[in-house]
């Protein structure tokens, strides 16, 4: 793994997406690529094993949804799995206050060890189920990457999403038949295209509120 590449092109992909990153933050992204790697390893944190390929795939696919979240101060990542998108967010605004959840304690483990080692006082890790979060207020955002279908998504997080929130759900393909099957009292406010860098796939982002009773 050639430290310099890495950096040279996730600096590519930042100047690509229009965002700007210091130099301190793109150092950490860097820093938790290298945690990725090692841990996954042992526990089998994503099937991506190339970090060029993780770059592509995890950072820069996390940090392409930044644009699209203006409204955002709080935020809970909803399975966050190896801490796409949450922790990489985090990493990229450390204004923001960021809450990670996942019910595999290995997982979480990671996404703790993650916090320490690159001094992340904006995140709180959490394991356990997500319907079953208490005694934490709602969000502005709610966000998920890879969880589950959105019917699911809204009905199992509905609760964390404060009033005039959204949750923001990251998906391939266009999801049509996930958004025909949402139940009522949510409602699709936007499907918004991403563009990855050097990423041949479709990414879109759906944002979908609840509405009134």
């Amino acid at each position: 793994m050639n430290q310099e590449e890495l950096k040279n092109q996730l600096a590519r992909g930042i100047d690509a997406l229009g965002l700007s990153l210091d130099k301190t933050r793109q150092l950490l992204l860097l820093e938790y690529l290298q945690l990725l790697v090692k841990w996954n390893k042992v526990h089998n944190l994503t099937a991506v094993r190339d970090p060029e390929q993780m770059v592509t795939h995890h950072l820069l696919d996390a940090l392409s949804v930044l644009p699209h979240l203006t409204e955002t101060k709080r935020l809970l990542d909803v399975g966050s799995g190896g801490g796409i998108p949450g922790l990489l967010l985090a990493i990229a605004r450390p204004d923001w206050e960021v809450h990670l959840i996942d019910s595999n304690h290995k997982k979480t483990a990671f996404l703790q060890q993650v916090a320490i080692e690159l001094q992340l006082a904006n995140v709180t890790v959490h394991t356990g189920r997500i319907e079953a979060l208490q005694d934490v207020p709602p969000f502005d955002t709610v966000i998920s990457r890879a969880f589950s279908e959105l019917a699911d998504f809204v009905k199992l997080a509905k609760n964390m999403v404060a009033e005039g929130g959204y949750f923001q759900a990251m998906k391939g393909v266009y999801p049509f038949e996930e958004i025909a099957h949402l139940p009522a009292g949510f409602k699709v406010e936007e499907v918004i295209p991403l563009n990855v860098p050097e990423l041949n796939a479709e990414r879109h982002l759906v944002k979908i509120s609840k509405t009134a009773a």
